[in-house]
């Protein structure tokens, strides 16, 4: 039984934590490896080796870090097929999404392979007689990041290129149920130059959350993962001083209005809804519609809900693959009974799926919920499966009410022909991240991933321009080169006259 262990200071090391725990295929049910449960002396090295290697990494030129992000970028474009069979053998989803979450990593590494344009500072020439003022950031040490099972690449990436290249030391604690990509990730970085040290891997739960947490040289975190956990990052977080994003869950709506394209609103639900058997923060679990096309659009959608191939990630012409684990299969399962014994009508029941082959399987069909009504519990709790709601509204004011009503503000989309309202939606949604005919809309790496209300903690969003302040603290520097000749009178107190 293959063992997935830590990664510190440049090499694979043993556990000195208490046991093991299984890792699954998600398609077959079986127990593939065992990952080491780390414990706090594990993240302390982790942690003393990311502090050691920062003295060195930050005075590195910024030149030489930008060769080592490409000589990564490389790396990671060579062996995306390698990466996303691993991903897809303990998460369970389809190649190509495995694929497309690489892909996305990628942009975020690219991004961070300009950054030497964004660290220049500001300069303030002459900003007094014979005086200059300017800027710089600087990077603040070591920084962990905290990643969910759900994109067990991409999300290391969204952070540990922005952490990296800014200057600072990184320790990954990636999600136990998937945990090889990060040590994958951890060889690449290595091959690509990066001194060993800057980046650490710590397997492991709750221990080794808590000894991140609490370690007095972890100068910020970063986390993605459910809202109550956010919450506990941040507020256990921020009392030890530390910087923290912490991005929680979601439950994002589609809003469907009567002058859509139809045929390409259903097909876009249903991509967003079913992919990655819908364990996405990201994923449209709402389709929120115009009543007067309401059962035209539900009639579609099961039609389109039916026709998704579900079956093992790595097989060809798979659409969708298992959940994460047999209890995740569990608590969806009974999510979608809820709704059914609460009043809403399963257009499209996933329940008790089989794929031949593959019946030890974690998997749950697409679901399609109609009339369902916001007080019933699968409209209130993130379901995070194949489950799309269909909520009945008499036109786009009332869709808006409703999400703004809704806890969560990750993202949101509508699908219409009419720039009025895609304006209006736009302007008056109280949602982080808006697609306007686009059903998820994740940024692209030069802007910020990040949500409202309960779908964030703290006040930086992830990647992109946040993520280098988050990664960095400004200094700035008043200065003058006074004359020998001509020393300057001692002032006690300020000059309210700039012109001195």
């Amino acid at each position: 039984m293959t063992l997935i262990t830590h990664w510190i200071a440049g090499a694979a090391v043993d556990s000195t934590g208490a046991g093991t725990q299984d890792v699954y295929n998600p398609a077959t049910g079986e127990v593939i490896a065992q990952v080491a449960l780390g414990s706090a002396a594990d993240v302390d090295a982790a942690v003393t080796s990311g502090l050691a290697a920062f003295e060195g990494w930050s005075q590195v030129s910024l030149a030489k870090r930008t060769s080592i992000l490409f000589a990564f970028r490389q790396l990671l474009v060579e062996h995306t097929d390698e990466l996303a069979a691993l991903v897809s053998r303990e998460h369970g989803k389809v190649i190509s999404d495995a694929k497309g979450e690489i892909g996305r990593g990628l942009e975020v590494v690219e991004f961070a392979c300009g950054l030497a344009s964004l660290l220049k500072g500001e300069y303030s020439d002459q900003a007094a007689t014979g005086l200059d003022v300017y800027s710089v950031r600087e990077p603040i040490g070591v920084v962990a990041g905290i990643t969910p099972f759900n994109f067990p690449t991409m999300v290391p990436l969204w952070m540990s290129p922005v952490a990296i290249a800014t200057g600072n030391a990184f320790v990954l604690k990636p999600s136990e149920r998937d945990p090889s990509a990060a040590v994958f990730l951890a060889r690449l970085w290595q091959q690509a130059g990066l001194p060993d040290g800057v980046f650490n891997v710590v397997q492991g739960d709750k221990t080794v959350v808590d000894a991140l947490l609490l370690h007095d040289d972890v100068a910020a975190v970063s986390f993605v993962g459910s809202t109550p956990i956010a919450k506990y990052i941040h507020t256990t977080a921020s009392a030890q001083g530390k910087r923290v994003q912490a991005l929680g869950g979601a439950k994002n709506h589609g809003v469907v209005l009567a002058d859509a394209d139809l045929d390409d609103a259903v097909s876009q639900l249903t991509a967003a809804a079913f992919g990655a058997a819908g364990e996405r923060c990201m994923a449209l679990s709402v389709a929120v519609v115009e009543d007067s096309i309401a059962d035209a659009l539900v009639a579609k959608l099961a039609e389109a809900a039916r026709a998704v191939t579900v079956t093992a990630g790595d097989q060809p012409g798979a659409d969708m693959g298992p959940v994460i684990t047999a209890a995740a299969k569990e608590r969806i399962e009974g999510l979608i009974t809820s709704a059914e014994e609460q009043g809403a009508t399963l257009v499209v029941d996933g329940r008790g799926h089989t794929v031949p082959g593959y019946e030890g399987g974690f998997f749950v069909g697409p679901t399609v919920v109609d009339h369902v009504t916001t007080d019933q519990d699968v409209y209130r709790i993130e379901v995070f499966g194949p489950v799309i709601d269909v909520v009945r509204v008499s036109g786009l004011d009332e869709a808006i009410d409703v999400i703004n009503a809704n806890p969560y503000g990750n993202g949101t989309a509508i699908f219409t022909s009419s720039g009025e309202a895609a304006r209006e939606f736009r302007r008056r949604v109280k949602v982080g991240m808006v697609g306007v005919n686009v059903p998820i809309p994740v940024p692209v790496a030069w802007h910020s991933f990040g949500g409202w209300k309960d779908s964030l903690f703290g006040e930086s969003h992830i990647y992109g321009p946040e993520g280098v302040r988050f990664y960095t603290r400004a200094k700035v520097i008043t200065q003058r080169w006074p004359h020998r000749e001509k020393p300057s009178a001692p002032s006690f107190h300020f000059t309210s006259d700039a012109t001195k």
